[in-house]
C-alpha cells in the first residue's frame, strides 16, 4: 500500500486524483462516487477506495470551506480560486450525499481498503479519520 499516513490525501492514489480535480473539476469527484457505488462491482479495489475517500474529502472541504488540511497548494487554489466559487461550488456541494454513500461502501464489506488497515499500527486512527469526514458530511 503506497500511504505515508492516515489522512485522506496522504496516499499515491489519492494525490494523482488530485491532480484530476484540478483539472476536471466537480466531474471528476462526482466519478470517484460513482465507481464505488456501481452495482456490478463486488468489490472495491485499494485505488477506488483512495480516490473515493479523497473525494469526499474535497466535498467536505467545499462544504466547510476550511482548507487548513489541503495540502496540495494546486488543489488549495482550486478551491479557493473563482472559477470554483459560484457554479462549481454548488456542483460539489450536490455531491454531498453521493459523498457520504460512497464513504459507507469503502468502509463495508466487500471493500480492499479496510482490509489493509486493519491489522496496520495506525489502523484506528485511520478508522478515525474517515468516520470523523462522514460524520462532517453529516453520515453515520
Amino acid at each position: 500500500m503506497s500511504t505515508w499516513g492516515v489522512g485522506s490525501f496522504e496516499n499515491e492514489s489519492a494525490a494523482m486524483f488530485v491532480k484530476e480535480v484540478v483539472e476536471d473539476g466537480p466531474v471528476a469527484l462526482e466519478e470517484a462516487l460513482e465507481v464505488v457505488l456501481d452495482p456490478d462491482m463486488d468489490y472495491v479495489e485499494l485505488e477506488e477506495g483512495q480516490r473515493a475517500v479523497a473525494a469526499a474529502e474535497i466535498v467536505q472541504v467545499r462544504l466547510s470551506g476550511d482548507t487548513s488540511a489541503v495540502t496540495d497548494a494546486a488543489l488549495r487554489a482550486w478551491l479557493d480560486g473563482d472559477d470554483a466559487a459560484d457554479g462549481e461550488a454548488a456542483e460539489v456541494g450536490a455531491l454531498r450525499d453521493l459523498a457520504v454513500e460512497a464513504l459507507g461502501r469503502v468502509l463495508g464489506p466487500g471493500s480492499e481498503l479496510p482490509e489493509l488497515w486493519q491489522d496496520g499500527p495506525d489502523a484506528r486512527e485511520w478508522l478515525a479519520d474517515v468516520n470523523r469526514l462522514q460524520a462532517a458530511l453529516g453520515g453515520a
